[in-house]
């Protein structure tokens, strides 16, 4: 590895990074992280920080899982790629793939199909919905509703379901045919409704209305995050997604979780459908399943979908894969990464210490009225909506909502904003002593602005 000073006067000259301007990156260089252990990253200049954002919500067992690494080691010496295309498998995609069914098996999931990543899987989950209507004799089954707010990656078809309008703006037109509904967002919303049943049911009116505008015969799927992440940390009400999954049942329509962050204990329960009661007809994952250290994604699918490919002549093909999916590495990592994940039981870790994160920011809201909104309180998933004025729900400004993240990594913890939004989501082996960390760093980040 280069020294210090190359990687410094290097640092955002050639590379562009994700989510940023070119221009301010190389004018404020990002970070660098040189080291990770446990649930602490270090930069180059030795500061060490509780990473309280879980890499991008992915870290879920933390840094230092041994028996992730070892497996990937062992494999990259065994057999370091084999093409996971028809016709050629490996041992690892066999028992990755059996590791993951089960897993998910109480949420009616029997097939799974790998990818490289969550994005890949939002994708492969929209074909998989078209598919399977032309299979039934119904190709007019092509669009597909979403909620705002909702984050569903930058893939094409994934920025077009999207429901944040900077994923999209840049890059219209997108996939034609896709239809956004209001989130179930209490503090901002277009009927000023702060129930969250009342909301929950006034939203499920609109989709009713939605469908029959568009004809029911004309929709595929529907696509919803469990709790909604990167567009905030929403949490639904307790009906929302029953309701929805009853729309979707009545008219035909195919439901779509995307579990790529709610996966894997992420809410205090192994899915985030399962944490409200239902199975949807396929799923996309990605991130813990294999706490991030090799990029793998999966769309899971229902005994009900399968059994329509399952069961149709060559039409039934799956024209549609990656030169990646269920590479022996990561079918390595996946199948390690799903027996840690059941022997540290992370589900019940990420419950007492996601409500210890959220209580502990609802008393930093009675200090500092720059919070406006907390929400989260269902596992580690907290978001913090942060005002300039508490009673307008004026929007903080983007150099204030720098100066607080960068008071806050000074103090003792990274985490990630959203806009005027700080989101959180460390890893599900995080401590009751570094929680406190986290809740500390962000009082300091607080005082500061």
């Amino acid at each position: 590895m280069k020294d210090d000073n190359f990687l410094k006067e290097n640092n955002a000259r050639q590379l562009w990074s994700p989510m940023g301007h070119p221009r301010e990156q190389m004018e404020q260089p990002p970070k660098i992280i040189t080291r990770a252990e446990g649930v602490y990253i270090t930069d180059i200049d030795g500061h060490s920080v509780v990473d309280a954002v879980g890499g991008l919500w992915c870290v879920n067992l933390g840094y230092s899982n041994d028996a992730i690494k070892e497996a990937i080691s062992r494999q990259l010496y065994d057999m370091p790629y084999c093409s996971g295309f028809a016709g050629s498998t490996h041992p690892m995609a066999i028992e990755a793939a059996h590791a993951v069914q089960e897993f998910f098996a109480e949420d009616g999931i029997e097939r799974v199909f790998f990818t490289s990543g969550g994005g890949d899987s939002v994708d492969t989950c929209l074909r998989l919905a078209r598919q399977y209507h032309k299979l039934r004799g119904e190709p007019g089954r092509t669009k597909f509703l979403s909620l705002k707010k909702g984050y569903h990656g930058t893939h094409w078809g994934g920025a077009s379901v999207n429901g944040n309008n900077r994923f999209r703006i840049n890059y219209e037109p997108l996939l034609p045919g896709c239809y956004h509904l209001p989130a179930p967002y209490t503090y901002r919303n277009p009927f000023d409704e702060t129930d969250p049943a009342l909301l929950a049911q006034k939203i499920a009116a609109m989709m009713e209305d939605e469908i029959a505008f568009q004809d029911p015969s004309t929709i595929a799927a529907f696509i919803m995050e469990p709790i909604l992440g990167a567009g905030g940390v929403i949490v639904p009400h307790e009906t929302f997604m029953p309701l929805m999954r009853d729309i979707c049942d009545r008219h035909g329509i195919l439901m779509i979780a995307d579990e790529v962050i709610t996966g894997f204990g992420r809410t205090g329960h192994w899915s985030g459908s399962r944490h409200w009661g239902v199975k949807p007809d396929l799923m996309s994952a990605a991130k813990g399943i294999t706490s991030a250290y090799v990029p793998v994604g999966a769309a899971l699918i229902s005994g009900k979908v399968a059994e329509v490919f399952e069961g149709a002549g060559a039409a039934g093909t799956i024209w549609h894969g990656y030169t990646y999916s269920a590479h022996p590495v990561g079918a390595a990592a996946v199948v390690a990464c799903m027996s840690e994940t059941l022997r540290l039981n992370t589900a019940a870790n990420a419950g007492p210490r996601g409500t210890q994160l959220f209580e502990g920011v609802k008393r930093l809201a009675g200090k500092y009225d720059v919070i406006g909104d907390v929400r989260g309180g269902h596992g580690l998933m907290t978001g913090i909506e942060i005002v300039s004025d508490r009673t307008k729900k004026t929007p903080m400004d983007a150099a204030t909502m720098k100066r607080l993240h960068q008071a806050t990594y000074e103090a003792g913890a990274m985490v990630r904003l959203g806009m005027h939004n700080i989101l959180m989501s460390p890893p599900l082996t995080i401590t009751e002593q570094e929680v406190d960390t986290v809740l500390s760093a962000l009082d300091a980040g607080f005082a500061a602005i």
